[in-house]
């Protein structure tokens, strides 16, 4: 790691004349690409956000951390986040060491279309700020923005990017790669960083003091945006009487918004790669205890025709389908909770493998069958089983907390009056 690279993007104008300029800023994409269950998110709803700003008077930022690991399906993800970046016509995107690596890597840091700024980067390529200038009621505003690791760059360091001139107005954001309330405070003493963006361990934007502040260096807007693309940060510049004023606010990326085209088509492309891929068929597998193996949820029927009636009309017994009909049926992260075992040997593998796996079945809850069902019952059903948090997780199943109740009465399928626990 090196220390911070004074060098900066060139520097681009806008001369149209607006009365607010408006930065949206995202990041911490973790390489969720489109939202599971219902959840907010989803790249191709984000120009329904950005596009309430005329592309003249806007600036769209990614604040970086796009991938969690560098397995293979994440490295599909990053070329898939960097091309929707150039089809979201953004303007800037912060790499983090592992971003610029993982960019670097690949062959990406050529794209023309984004600017990009790294803690991690010289040169022409990758600085460590950028600028831009624009037109506001006349005056002209530059806003600029710093990228530091505080591992490696002293807060100090920010006095050499940004300026605090009487004749000039600026406005300052910094992007850190960790913070507390010295760090902050130290920041704010030096009254010439307006706007602190720190890293966020939550889906939803946090802030810290007034969303409302002035761009004088004595209101430090401090803040967080967020996780998985759930929602879209808004910085609004205005110009009152000759000072500018700060407003932020937060945008839920929701299901009702429109989607775009392009994106849509991006996402088609990824599905694609990933069934191109044989990711499912090189997912990791762990072996059962004790020899077990799944059987299927037909085995259970012989002795368990009740069940397994009232089962086969409920939605877990068509879990599959689901994924089918939005293509994500090839994805490993997705088909995880659709199937029976599939972090196992014996578990389900490829719908032509092992087509009598799909669905969430009796194993998925019960554990493998396989010696229950040659003891003629005699051996109850043991571990590995799945609880339904397992797959009814905040980031998959965002109705399931708060209402476990309406959840379980669609998919009771044995004799009252057994309860869930007295249910093997």
């Amino acid at each position: 790691m090196c220390a911070l690279a004074l060098s900066e993007k060139p520097q681009t104008s806008s001369f149209a004349k607006a009365d607010v300029l408006t930065v949206f800023l995202a990041g911490n994409e973790l390489g969720a690409l489109k939202p599971c269950g219902g959840q907010l998110g989803g790249l191709e709803r984000r120009p329904a956000v950005f596009n309430t700003a005329p592309k003249q008077e806007r600036l769209i930022i990614d604040t970086g951390n796009l991938i969690p690991t560098g397995g293979e399906q994440d490295l599909l993800k990053f070329n898939i986040i960097f091309e929707a970046f150039r089809l979201l016509d953004y303007d800037l995107v912060n790499l983090t060491g592992k971003d610029l690596e993982t960019a670097q890597n690949l062959g990406l840091l050529a794209n023309p279309f984004t600017g990009f700024i790294s803690p991690y980067g010289a040169g022409e390529k990758i600085a460590a700020v950028f600028r831009k200038q624009y037109l506001l009621k006349e005056e002209n505003i530059t806003i600029s923005v710093l990228t530091l690791d505080l591992e490696t760059s002293p807060i100090q360091q920010t006095k050499e990017v940004f300026t605090r001139e009487p004749d000039q107005k600026n406005v300052n954001i910094l992007i850190i790669s960790r913070c507390d309330d010295a760090i902050i405070s130290n920041i704010a003493e030096m009254g010439i960083v307006d706007c602190l963006i720190y890293p966020s361990d939550s889906d939803e934007p946090e802030v810290i003091g007034d969303p409302n502040g002035s761009a004088t260096g004595k209101n430090l807007l401090v803040f967080s945006v967020g996780r998985f693309g759930r929602y879209i940060c808004k910085l609004q510049i205005g110009l009152d009487k000759g000072k500018l004023n700060l407003s932020l606010s937060t945008i839920p990326v929701t299901e009702d918004l429109p989607q775009e085209k392009s994106l849509v088509e991006l996402y088609k492309t990824y599905q694609q790669l990933v069934k191109q891929t044989n990711l499912l068929e090189k997912y990791p597998r762990f072996t059962l205890p004790n020899g077990l193996e799944y059987a299927d949820s037909e085995s259970c029927k012989p002795c368990h025709e009740y069940e397994y009636k009232i089962w086969s009309q409920e939605p877990h017994s068509h879990a599959y389908a689901t994924l089918e009909k939005v293509g994500s049926q090839f994805d490993p992260e997705c088909i995880i909770c659709h199937v029976v075992g599939m972090e196992y040997e014996s578990g389900y593998i490829s719908e032509q493998q092992t087509s009598h796996l799909k669905n969430v079945g009796c194993e998925n809850c019960h554990g493998p069958g396989s010696e229950h069902n040659t003891t003629l019952g005699k051996a109850k059903t043991t571990e590995p089983k799945s609880a339904c948090l397992d797959c009814h997780t905040p980031e998959t199943s965002s109705e399931y907390a708060g209402n476990e109740q309406l959840y379980l009465e669609k998919i009771i399928h044995w004799r009252e009056p057994n309860t869930p626990s007295n249910v093997e």
